[in-house]
């Protein structure tokens, strides 16, 4: 009896702990500002453009401060493009394939002046496999994985040779999954270097995490497609760093929430290969990568559509 009493006791209190909430709002310390750097550029014809930023204060962390009148360039050995401040903080230039900037293995160079501050990073163009299709599955339900519909996956074969680093970026009707719980990566055709799936077709996992995940009003899954909805899939190259900066930022962004925050990785600024000399020396955050694309195109056509129980 006296067991139960104690085990009746461990329960109200564990309760009454788990149930009291309260928002608070602790003093921070004033830290410098850091200067941000996003560079992604690709090879294809849209314009590219760098985005140079100062971080705010934590409670002022909506909108960064963009940088004005830097002067911004990418270069190889033989060939330096401008980057121009066309709004505020945001550089770029048109790059048209017909001036044989982009090939692969060419290393780049960005350098970035501003504020009393030289900012450079040097990087290579690394090689891209080609997308071969992407079909369309229907499947039933299967909670906390799917809603019951059609589900999408790319095919591609990851180059012999390891060591090639991918992002997968995947457009819904034009629209960027950009979740972090959707950021996709690879390391050759599989999540990491021990996986060793050279050389080979991508892994299930990774061909099928290209299925948005999206709620309704009452938290029910929606099927990830539908009749006449269409899929951009991309394959961008990467190098080995800005695959692990990718890994480091999912970890950092999707957090659990509650409870399970105690046992989360603790939050740290992502790694970065930028170097900063002057007034933001140690003081910078970001990347650069130049990464050779390929994509492919398809959609869920309402008058073909794939069988129910193929």
């Amino acid at each position: 009896m006296k067991k139960r009493i104690k085990l009746i006791a461990v329960l109200l209190v564990s309760i009454g702990l788990f149930s009291c909430e309260q928002d608070i709002f602790p003093e921070l310390e004033t830290a410098p500002p850091q200067l941000v750097v996003d560079a992604f550029l690709t090879n294809d014809n849209a314009p590219q453009c760098i985005r140079l930023a100062q971080s705010l204060p934590y409670y002022q962390a909506d909108v960064l401060t963009p940088v004005r009148g830097a002067t911004v360039t990418v270069s190889t050995g033989s060939v330096s493009i401008s980057f121009i401040e066309n709004e505020p903080g945001m550089y770029c230039a048109d790059i048209p394939n017909s001036m044989d900037f982009y090939q692969v293995g060419q290393e780049y160079t960005l350098l970035v002046e501003t504020n009393n501050t030289v900012v450079s990073s040097s990087v290579t163009m690394n090689r891209v496999p080609e997308i071969d299709t992407i079909e369309f599955k229907y499947e039933e339900e299967r909670p906390g994985f799917n809603a019951e519909g059609y589900i999408a996956q790319f095919f591609a074969v990851d180059p012999e040779g390891p060591g090639d680093t991918y992002w997968i970026k995947t457009y819904k009707n034009n629209a960027f999954l950009n979740k972090p719980s959707e950021i996709n990566v690879a390391y050759d055709a599989a999540f990491s270097a021990g996986g060793n799936v050279d050389g080979q077709t991508f892994i299930l996992p990774i061909r099928q995490s290209i299925n948005p995940q999206d709620e309704d009003a009452n938290g029910d899954l929606l099927p990830a497609y539908s009749s006449g909805d269409s899929i951009r899939v991309e394959i961008h190259s990467i190098s080995n760093d800005a695959f692990d900066f990718f890994l480091q930022a999912q970890e950092q962004i999707d957090r659990p929430g509650g409870f399970g925050e105690l046992f989360a990785v603790p939050l740290a600024n992502l790694p970065t290969n930028l170097e900063a000399t002057g007034a933001f020396e140690n003081r910078v955050v970001g990347f650069f990568n130049v990464a050779a694309v390929s994509e492919f195109t398809n959609w869920l056509d309402p008058n073909n559509l794939p069988p129910k129980n193929p």
